[in-house]
């Protein structure tokens, strides 16, 4: 790819997300393919449901029969036979009978409705219920009350779901119904994870003087996992361009379909990383014009895509948002891929340095409907906090520099908390 430096976010974005396509197909169980994405449509192999059954427990009967009846003129009938779910019976209602029935019980022979226990004569809320000789009803039904029928959800040999569906708990459960054990899904990605500097030691190691904890690591691999996608540890490689490679080297032999690091991709003098993408792979920019995150690599190590996100933790968790998250979500399978945007009132005045900006704020719902916003203090891309007590990111767009109280931003929401939807 040609070499571009300096773009915006939109220009940025749109280079990444051609580098990605929707990854290979593999068949699943199917509880692990929840928040999965199908690669092929499902077709019912049998009819949802398979039979007609009850929606009641009450009694399976003719309905002009009781065409009549009421609590003031009930309609006497001879019950024939008991039937639970998951019983077969032979029994065929003729005019004058009842079979008492149970909720999901296939429906006898002969009959075309379903009275409810409750109003019948039975006394059906004693512990025991003997089965009676004669029924009294006093409310009448017609022909196909409280009977559920085959197919009336699905029909055998109809697309029940397209490929490309996401598989939420209640796809789960129709696939389930549908006897389908094994589901045709999209690939989980597999995601590099890479931090580079000699000033970091692993997160249970003591601090010695000019060192920190590698918190990026576990910031980005938490990511990945909340995306689905398989996070593959790549460790901590110095500021030497020997130990990248080996760290990368190993990645490709765990099969990873994206690497992603931290810091190394700045101006300074121990920035490794792009020189080790420029000797053994390529770079297609490095940098992008917004804050936080302005040094930001995109390019690719022996045919595997690049992203080196910024060393600062909160410039590397904003940037993952705005370029890992949409090109793993697109290797997944995902047609969504933005997060979801509201327009919001800004309630202080905030500055930028006419990058376009990414405030780490707070949204709230007004009573009369209207979403305002408060930035969570300071900005730093070193205060994690911050990230903490936002559920929004605000963006101040290229150019702006000063906004005032009351003027309307968008907000990308990174949650979705009750006092806001």
């Amino acid at each position: 790819m040609a070499r571009q430096e300096d773009l915006t976010v939109e220009e940025a974005l749109k280079l990444v997300l051609e580098g990605f396509a929707v990854l290979d197909a593999e068949r699943v169980p199917i509880l692990q393919a929840l928040n999965r994405v199908l690669s092929e449509a499902v077709t019912a192999l049998n009819s949802l449901p398979p039979f007609a059954n009850s929606s009641m427990d009450g009694y399976a009967l003719r309905a002009e029969d009781v065409a009549s009846a009421s609590r003031q003129q009930s309609v006497a009938l001879r019950v024939v036979a008991d039937i639970a779910a998951g019983s077969v019976s032979e029994v065929e209602i003729r005019r004058g009978t009842a079979a008492r029935i149970m909720t999901g019980a296939p429906m006898p022979s002969g009959a075309d409705a379903v009275v409810p226990v409750e109003a019948t004569s039975e006394r059906w809320r004693d512990a025991v219920r003997v089965l009676p000789e004669e029924i009294l009803v006093y409310e009448a039904v017609r022909p196909g009350d409280y009977i559920r029928f085959p197919g009336e959800d699905v029909r055998a040999g109809s697309e029940v779901l397209p490929a490309g569906h996401v598989l939420r708990p209640q796809e789960i459960g129709v696939l389930a119904s549908l006897g389908v054990a094994e589901i045709p899904v999209v690939r989980k990605p597999r995601v590099g994870v890479l931090a580079t500097g000699d000033e970091l030691v692993a997160v249970e190691e003591e601090l010695r003087p000019g060192t920190i904890r590698n918190s990026n690591s576990y910031a980005q691999t938490a990511q990945i996992i909340s995306l689905g996608a398989e996070p593959v540890s790549l460790g901590i490689a110095r500021d030497d361009e020997s130990d990248v490679r080996a760290r990368l080297s190993a990645g490709l032999d765990a099969g990873v379909d994206l690497f992603i690091s931290s810091a190394g991709v700045s101006v300074g003098a121990y920035d490794v990383v792009k020189a080790v993408l420029e000797a053994e792979g390529n770079v297609g920019f490095w940098r992008v014009r917004m804050r936080p995150g302005k040094p930001l690599a995109y390019g690719s190590y022996h045919g595997v895509p690049y992203l080196g996100l910024p060393g600062n933790p909160v410039s590397a968790m904003v940037s993952f948002e705005r370029f890992a998250r949409p090109a793993i979500l697109k290797m997944a399978g995902r047609r969504n891929l933005a997060r979801p945007c509201v327009e919001v009132e800004m309630q202080e005045e905030v500055h930028s340095d006419g990058r376009e900006t990414y405030l780490r704020a707070i949204v709230t719902r007004a009573p009369e409907g209207r979403y305002t916003a408060s930035s969570t203090g300071s900005q730093g891309s070193h205060i994690m906090t911050s990230l903490i007590q936002a559920n929004a990111l605000v963006i101040i767009p290229e150019g702006v520099k000063n906004v005032k109280v009351g003027e309307k931003l968008d907000a990308l929401m990174i949650d979705w908390p009750g006092n806001v939807f």
